[in-house]
């Protein structure tokens, strides 16, 4: 699977021979290629945070495991940082089928109730009166979030022909920047585009994670998705919070975000808008359904509902009727990690040509790869709690958190900038 990604990242096959892997081969077990898929995820953002330099890089699948369900282990003061799913993000019988509904967020919660027409002891009892096909559009009409349960071929259907799992276009040639620690830009929640900037903090970036106000992050993601980072809050729906974020785009190398394709257009951050007005910058897009498709290119969407959506949660089924899962949030981290090679390679790009890249990663793309792939055989040494501590680290103010995966030349890797603080940064850069 690294041979894959590595090509697709535009790298040097040569290179390769740099990363070791250690541990078993499956520490997480799975009808998919889940250990194989998050490895060579990792050692991709390890090699391209290396290129040129000869170092060496590894993997332990032990820590992996542990690292791809870091937000399982969060703790405050030895207790559980809290579950952050709503009773209503769950698997919900259809009058056809199954789908899947996320309701985390309030405003996401608030939609599937209005949709539905109920309070929430009566969700499951309206639910099993829809098809699930309808249900899912009318969630996303009404700005809610939900997924019908499909098999591989008809999520094939649904979307169309996949893009690439990492795509990268040539934007305008870079500006001059100073010599200094890459500055990245994070417009990202929830899991994957935190994990992405996160590694590229502990890879030696300079990340500044700005969220809105009017919307904050769950108290889970909070810690979690801020590690390594400064944390600041700016409404870019008024002209002084967005004259803001352009004044720091202005300054950045980078700039990773996670929402539906097109939505920032209004705020001038797609990608040919930033070519123009920050000509020079790299751009990270992350999304969920990374289709070309009309209809899905502008939906909402989560790891949880990406893989019952394309055919992950029929093929994990246990008993070919009840819907299965991936023992992780597998599309989302390593998608991150997807995102921290594909802004590392897109930096080494600049450094030799002058020119800025604009790179897209999507969740269903990352699906599309891990259903592609072959089975794991056996099953896996999974790692338990106490395992964890193995690689837990202190983040201050009573947290701690599993520390990022993978060595360079033998130095294990190590989170800046702690303690993790949502919001509590100025709006500037640190570097």
């Amino acid at each position: 699977m690294l041979d894959s990604l590595w090509a697709a990242l535009g790298g040097d096959h040569r290179e390769l021979a740099r990363l070791e892997v250690t541990g078993p081969r499956t520490t997480l077990t799975s009808t998919f290629a889940v250990t194989e898929a998050a490895t060579a995820a990792v050692g991709a953002s390890l090699l391209a945070a290396t290129l040129g330099s000869g170092a060496r890089v590894a993997v332990d699948t032990r820590q992996l495991a542990v690292a791809v369900r870091s937000e399982r282990y969060v703790r405050r003061d030895g207790r559980s940082g809290g579950n952050p799913f709503d009773p209503l993000s769950a698997f919900h019988r259809t009058a056809d089928g199954w789908l899947r509904l996320h309701a985390n967020y309030a405003w996401h919660r608030e939609a599937a109730l209005r949709v539905l027409g109920c309070a929430e002891a009566e969700a499951p009892v309206a639910i099993a009166r829809r098809d699930a096909v309808e249900l899912e559009t009318a969630l996303h009409a009404a700005g809610g979030v939900g997924a019908a349960v499909r098999t591989e071929a008809q999520w094939r259907v649904a979307a169309g022909p996949p893009p690439p799992l990492v795509e990268r276009r040539d934007l305008a040639p870079a500006a001059p920047r100073p010599a200094r620690r890459p500055r990245v830009l994070d417009l990202t929640r929830v899991i994957a585009g935190p994990v992405g900037t996160r590694m590229l903090a502990a890879l030696g970036a300079d990340v500044l994670r700005v969220d809105n106000p009017q919307r904050p992050e769950l108290p889970l993601h909070m810690i979690d998705g801020t590690i390594g980072k400064a944390s600041t809050l700016l409404d870019a729906g008024t002209p002084a919070g967005r004259d803001a974020l352009h004044h720091l785009l202005g300054e950045a190398d980078v700039l990773v975000t996670g929402y539906r394709p097109g939505a920032l257009r209004r705020l001038g951050l797609a990608p040919d808008q930033v070519a123009e007005r920050h000509p020079g910058t790299i751009v990270v897009t992350l999304s969920a359904w990374g289709t070309r498709d009309a209809t899905w290119g502008t939906r909402r969407g989560f790891d949880s509902l990406v893989q019952v959506a394309t055919g992950i949660g029929w093929a994990t089924s246990p008993d070919g009727e009840h819907v299965g899962v991936l023992p992780c949030q597998l599309l989302d981290h390593a998608s991150g990690y997807l995102i921290a090679a594909g802004a590392l390679s897109a930096l080494a790009h600049r450094e030799r040509t002058g020119g800025a890249s604009h790179v897209s990663v999507a969740l269903a793309r990352t699906a599309r790869w891990l259903l592609a792939v072959s089975a794991e055989r056996g099953a896996g040494a999974e790692p338990s709690a106490a395992d964890a501590d193995a690689y837990r680290v202190d983040l201050g103010n009573g947290w701690s958190g599993i520390a990022p995966p993978g060595t360079v030349d033998g130095r294990p890797l190590t989170w800046p900038r702690l303690p993790p603080a949502y919001g509590a940064a100025a709006p500037r850069w640190h570097s």
